[in-house]
């Protein structure tokens, strides 16, 4: 094996998460973005009655055709600091005359291309995103309504605190994935179209501003984009958008899997994941690969963002120098994070499995003290709060609860068993579970 040929490519060896799941944002994905973006730009000219129907035609039949190495191209790169040059001049090269070849990459720049390019890609996946996550929600309020009167410990601080319902731990994770897709789902990136300096002074010189003014519009609808009324060179709101949407979305499924893999201790045995990975020295384990992966995505996620606001901030001029340059691979594994998370989080919600013996097991493993402020606020009014306190802390010391309050003179008659009920102390969760799924919907 060629040592140079493998360090070429980054296959997600080191990062699983992504692995099988990004070949969408993959180098070659954004070269034929980049084609993409130049096709388009032709188009929209030729909309608006600039280029030559033959010309555009022309342009289109070269880039069906064109066959580019993305290492090649990465190589070429260096020259211009980005690879637009290097396409546009293949694509000029593979038109039939020169005529045809002077309406390839007319009026723009490098980094209109560039960012309409990514704007293509991130669309792409953006798609694919939230195709998961409605997996995900729909997954997760199945499993909030299957076990929305469920009881289960709550842990505060990682202490059993009082009862809740596993309905109303999924539908937790269900509102919190349902704000990350809606989120996400505004976050599109516009196409970027505004020459040299955001000013289109080339188009408006050969067409006059009415018609070019018109042109970002029609370049936008070529390439299947939203646009702005204006450049964004500089302005880089979009892109940190994005980044921070993605974000959202990685620590909503970072949540769960933290959970998830929390919860499916030996020791609590809550949850266990459909199908759990192997260790190579310990034969009995199940390990809840799904969740490690997962969280290595939301761990890695927010760096990344803030990658993409320290270029924002430092993004001069009319156009920058390098701030710019340095979003690209911020945003790119962004993509892919989210990608890879996304789709492990629709396969591990889908598959989690519950043992609810092991959910009431741990519900009853405090003694009944997961019941102490029910019992505070039930039984303060007749024994007086430091007597109630007294006997929790017996209970807290290995006595029997139940026998303790049997046993108290001044209750004497009195029915405690549904005061150490559990189930009768779950609040409202269940308008919180019904809520939850409600608003998890889509919008019509």
């Amino acid at each position: 094996m060629d040592p140079g040929a493998a360090a070429r490519v980054d296959t997600g060896l080191l990062s699983p998460v992504s692995a099988g799941a990004d070949a969408i944002v993959s180098d070659d994905a954004v070269v034929a973005a980049l084609v993409r973006a130049e096709v388009a730009l032709a188009q929209a000219l030729q909309s608006v009655g600039a280029a030559p129907d033959a010309a555009v035609a022309g342009i289109e039949r070269a880039a069906a055709t064109l066959t580019i190495d993305a290492s090649e191209l990465a190589a070429e790169a260096v020259r211009d600091g980005n690879p637009v040059g290097a396409i546009v001049g293949r694509l000029r090269a593979g038109v039939a005359d020169a005529e045809t070849a002077s309406w390839v990459h007319r009026g723009t720049t490098s980094q209109d291309i560039l960012d309409t390019a990514l704007a293509i890609v991130a669309q792409r996946a953006i798609g694919v995103v939230l195709g998961d996550l409605n997996r995900t929600i729909a997954a997760l309020a199945g499993l909030a309504q299957r076990y929305r009167d469920t009881p289960a410990a709550a842990r505060t601080l990682t202490q059993h605190a009082v009862p809740t319902t596993l309905g109303a731990r999924f539908a937790d994770w269900l509102i919190q994935v349902a704000d990350a897709r809606d989120e996400l789902a505004r976050c599109g990136l516009p196409s970027q179209l505004g020459g040299a300096a955001g000013t289109l002074a080339v188009l408006v010189e050969e067409l006059g501003v009415e018609i070019a003014s018109k042109v970002p519009a029609a370049f936008s609808q070529a390439a299947g984009l939203s646009w702005f009324d204006a450049p964004w060179h500089t302005r880089r709101t979009a892109i940190t958008r994005l980044g921070d949407g993605l974000t959202r979305v990685t620590d909503a499924l970072g949540r769960i899997a933290a959970d998830v893999a929390n919860l499916s201790r030996t020791e609590i045995a809550e949850l266990s994941e459909g199908s759990g990975g192997g260790s190579t020295a310990m034969p009995q384990k199940r390990n809840p690969v799904r969740s490690v992966l997962i969280r290595s995505a939301a761990l890695r996620a927010p760096s990344l963002a803030a990658g993409l606001h320290i270029a924002a901030a430092n993004a001069i001029d009319e156009r920058p120098d390098g701030a710019w340059h340095a979003e690209w691979p911020e945003l790119r594994e962004l993509l892919r994070l989210a990608l890879g998370a996304a789709a492990h989080g629709a396969l591990l919600s889908e598959g989690l499995t519950v043992d609810e013996a092991a959910v009431a097991r741990n519900l009853r493993a405090s003694n009944g003290l997961i019941m102490a402020e029910r019992i505070m606020l039930s039984l303060g009014p007749f024994l007086g709060a430091p007597e109630v306190q007294r006997l929790i802390d017996r209970a807290a010391a290995g006595e029997d609860l139940a026998t303790l309050l049997a046993d108290e003179p001044a209750l004497l008659g009195f029915d405690v068993g549904p005061i150490l009920d559990p189930s009768g102390y779950i609040g409202f969760t269940g308008v919180l579970v019904d809520r939850a799924v409600a608003r998890a919907r889509p919008a019509a």
